[in-house]
């Protein structure tokens, strides 16, 4: 079985006083098109981009992004 890397990204931008991608792309630094590939599964971040997600959250890595 294949394990597929999902997440609560988007849960978390909602929970973060309804935060835009494109609030949550100039925090982290990256492209709008980055946070909307993660949200979508279609790109998998770097252990330090992830990092730094959970960071500006104040979670754990876990907590936002798990295995399927």
């Amino acid at each position: 079985m294949e394990m597929v890397l999902k997440n609560n990204l988007k849960a978390m931008r909602f929970n973060k006083s309804t935060m835009t991608q494109a609030q949550l792309a100039e925090a982290l630094d990256v492209s709008r098109q980055t946070i909307i590939a993660i949200e979508q599964g279609r790109f998998n971040p770097s252990v330090k981009l992830a990092l730094r997600i959970a960071a500006f959250f104040g979670h754990r890595v876990e907590d936002i992004f798990y295995l399927n």
